[in-house]
């Protein structure tokens, strides 16, 4: 169900069997649906659905990984390889084919088992600087698995973000820029589970999930992807350094590789336009 326009993105909200998705789009034409990573929305989209949307249908879903606004149900399975089940859900319920999916981040690492494990309606990968292969998560992001194993370790790990300078600081997405993030973007992200238990709990069981035999085994199936791919790195990151989309692009047969400059982890902020030209030339071409 949609509802009104706000600021150029009409919202939506559809009931899946695990619990509700809320969405956001802008735009006509062939589908791209964005797939963030752990303790971030739809948000981190805007800046390139906004140029996108003269030749695309973006599609913006807040995915249950932290930063969702209405908790999910108490047995939904938010494991990596269950979110991309979700998103295979979601497809369905909006009657989407032929999309176009861009993945970010641990979103990425989601995106590679949607496509290996459940392909159909899916026409198109797009994926920026993410989990792959064994690297789920890179290792400085480890610990923060290990705190969402421990008890009340992932919860003192969202009451930490309260503060800004814990926002803003190499421990959480101080460093996933190329430049200093805005501030109330990153309380658009942290702010969900601060004050719902529910959506604290959903954020913790995606992230204690993370394990590198799920990107292992999505990377084995990589070379028999016979839907066309796109590799659109930031060369700036230091967590899923530029050598690792080459190494995506070198294992999935016929995908092309862009490198993009002055961009970290989170390419959608750094460079937008760039990202949205990227994509565009990639889906109308």
């Amino acid at each position: 169900m949609m509802s009104a326009i706000d600021d150029g993105f009409e919202t939506g909200r559809v009931m899946l069997g695990d619990g509700p998705i809320h969405y956001r789009e802008r735009g006509s034409g062939r589908p791209v649906v964005f797939v963030h990573g752990a303790i971030a929305n739809g948000r981190l989209w805007d800046g390139v659905a906004a140029r996108l949307s003269d030749a695309c249908r973006c599609i913006l879903p807040d995915w249950p990984m932290g930063s969702h606004p209405e908790a999910m149900h108490a047995d939904a399975d938010l494991t990596p390889r269950g979110q991309a089940r979700l998103i295979s859900a979601f497809l369905a319920a909006l009657d989407l084919e032929d999309v176009t999916i861009v993945g970010n981040d641990s979103g990425g690492a989601v995106s590679q088992i949607l496509v290996t494990e459940s392909p159909a309606r899916v026409g198109g990968l797009v994926l920026t600087n993410c989990d792959s292969f064994e690297h789920f998560p890179p290792g400085f992001f480890k610990a923060m698995v290990w705190m969402a194993r421990a008890p009340g370790g992932y919860a003192a790990l969202v009451n930490a973000m309260r503060l800004r300078a814990v926002r803003t600081s190499p421990l959480a997405y101080g460093m996933l820029t190329s430049g200093p993030a805005d501030d109330e973007l990153l309380r658009a992200f942290t702010e969900p589970q601060i004050r719902d238990a529910g959506i604290r709990n959903d954020g913790k069981r995606f992230v204690a999930a993370m394990r590198p035999e799920d990107t292992l085994a999505a990377s084995a199936k990589l070379p028999a992807l016979t839907i066309p791919a796109l590799i659109a790195w930031g060369v700036e990151d230091r967590f899923f350094r530029v050598e690792q989309g080459r190494r995506l692009a070198a294992t999935i047969p016929g995908s092309e590789m862009v490198e993009i400059a002055g961009a970290s982890t989170f390419v959608s902020l750094d460079r937008p336009r760039e990202l949205a030209a990227a994509i565009e030339a990639f889906v109308t071409g």
